[in-house]
């Protein structure tokens, strides 16, 4: 085969992107040489992207050079292409998926641990992407996003003259420059809670569409795996009709033999984003089925209860209130501490402390703890990682999903050897403990008791949202389900109760308000 030419942008992140596939092309002995090429992204810089004119702000100059025969092969970040190609061309080969995850850089003095992503309240958060705001403000209304232009190297400098207190980055973009971030405080938002762009962490190899040799050829570093998934993103995108300033997340993995999509659509970057998640066995159809629950014409149910009190500025109560649902929110249970002062020897040889629910977290650091100074912490959730952080503490093991087996599984490779704490309820299931590798020295600590509620008063919500296995036996001392009625049960142990009754549960992806938000907006009504 000929020395191919690859076209490409000029910017640090562009070239080596095209460098990459220089060396994948070298690697199955074809080679290949660079043509820098400007494009009009890269030429208006005093203006947002979703104000200029047209579609393919990185990517038409490659594209007709690509046509009139200039060059062979144009790299593209694969969520800058348009989700129609021009007549001729060709996606011939797509990469294997970098971390699609978002960074969020932090000055250092604007870190606040105790909230949500880290950030003091009001910060000034720089991105140009009107997904991540719209995500942002969701999780985080307090927050000011102002525009973040530039190649990745410009927007760090932004950064790091304190034009921003922080701003939002893709992190495979750092990963492949490998930059050094020990100057600012980062935060890694797993595509779970922040839905990254379709195609997200790709790179997309385009070629003229009678190529065939070299489409052939190409095929020895397609990766099959992440043009599937990548496919129903794109594909969820091109349904709506959305250009790459649609305030629209999809996010496909695949995890075992079953796919996870996360979709997060709002209508505009300051509007509350609607969350999706589906786990299915095979991706045909999917992306016309996600579409189609964010139909204007779906009905929703009118009434959601659940098992717990709902803060006035919850996720989820705010995801619920869009669409004019009206939430039943009321413990059926009451706690109470067993425990009321701790032994400061206690903690003497402590070095993990694990929690497995937020009224844990709150119990114990009620009893003021002198913590050992190089302790760690583990969380069964999201919901205990955010009431840790009120605490004033990070966690470094987070529980993700809805299977406590898996969750388990992890944190015993984690803390293999350690002494582990388990400030706990006094009825708990004990399921982490029975976990543990046989040298991990398990330290018991009953700190609250719970008290089931009597006469508890039925509710005809079309959704019942139940958050412990003791709520639900107290509810069903007295009441029944109707005909009719869905149940989300938050956590396997919940959901076993369900079953030992014969009653079908909807599992969300996570126990938290983000999983539940996506859990209601998933049913039928």
């Amino acid at each position: 085969m000929k020395r191919l030419i690859i076209g490409t942008r000029g910017s640090d992140l562009a070239l080596w992107q095209a460098n990459f596939i220089k060396d994948k092309l070298a690697a199955i002995g074809v080679e290949a040489e660079l043509k820098i090429i400007k494009t009009q992204g890269d030429k208006i810089l005093n203006l947002r992207l979703d104000k200029l004119e047209g579609k393919g702000f990185f990517t038409k100059e490659l594209e007709e050079e690509l046509l009139g025969g200039t060059i062979d092969i144009a790299v593209h970040s694969h969520k800058d292409l348009p989700t129609v190609h021009p007549d001729g061309l060709t996606i011939a080969a797509v990469t294997e998926r970098e971390d699609p995850s978002e960074l969020l850089l932090i000055l250092k003095d604007c870190v606040n641990i105790t909230h949500k992503l880290s950030l003091k309240t009001g910060a000034m958060v720089g991105t140009s992407s009107n997904r991540r705001k719209a995500q942002l403000l969701a999780l985080r209304p307090d927050l000011n996003i102002e525009d973040l232009r530039g190649n990745v190297p410009t927007r760090i400098q932004k950064l790091r003259d304190e034009d921003y207190d922080a701003i939002m980055i893709a992190k495979a973009g750092v990963n492949r420059l490998n930059i050094d971030l020990s100057e600012f405080h980062v935060e890694v938002i797993d595509p779970t809670d922040i839905v990254p762009a379709p195609a997200q962490g790709a790179l997309a190899i385009q070629i003229r569409e009678n190529d065939s040799e070299l489409f052939d050829t190409l095929q020895q570093i397609h990766h099959k795996e992440t043009a599937d998934e990548i496919a129903v993103e794109r594909k969820v995108l091109n349904l709506f009709e959305g250009g790459c300033h649609m305030p629209l997340g999809c996010y496909c993995k695949k995890e075992e033999e079953q796919y996870e999509v996360w979709t997060s659509k709002a209508e505009t970057d300051e509007d509350f984003p609607d969350r999706l998640f589906y786990r299915v066995e095979n991706l045909d159809g999917l992306a016309e089925k996600i579409v189609a629950k964010f139909s204007g014409e779906r009905k929703f149910p009118a009434k959601v209860f659940i098992s717990r009190e709902v803060g006035e500025h919850n996720y989820f109560r705010k995801a619920l209130e869009k669409h004019n649902i009206e939430i039943d929110a009321r413990s059926l249970i009451r706690t109470f501490p067993i425990v009321t002062v701790l032994d400061p020897f206690y903690l003497k040889h402590i070095e993990w402390i694990f929690f497995s629910s937020r009224n844990s977290v709150d119990y114990f650091f009620n009893l003021k703890p002198m913590l050992p100074k190089h302790v760690k912490f583990g969380v069964a959730g999201r919901g205990s990682e955010d009431s840790l952080r009120r605490m004033g503490h990070v966690a470094d093991y987070v529980g993700e999903g809805g299977d406590i087996e898996e969750v388990a599984e992890l944190f015993a490779e984690a803390v293999a050897g350690k002494t582990v704490l388990f400030p706990r309820a006094q009825d708990s299931l004990l399921s982490i403990q029975k976990a543990l590798k046989s040298d991990t020295k398990v330290v018991d600590l009953p700190i609250y008791e719970t008290v089931i509620e009597e006469n508890i008063d039925q509710t005809y919500a079309e959704v019942l949202i139940f958050t412990s296995p003791s709520n639900v036996d107290a509810y069903f001392v007295d009441n029944l389900l109707d005909p009719g009625q869905k149940v989300i049960a938050i956590g396997n142990s919940t959901a076993k109760k369900f079953e030992e009754m014969g009653v079908k549960v909807i599992l969300p992806y996570s126990p938290d308000e983000i999983g539940l938000a996506e859990a209601v907006f998933g049913i039928d009504i």
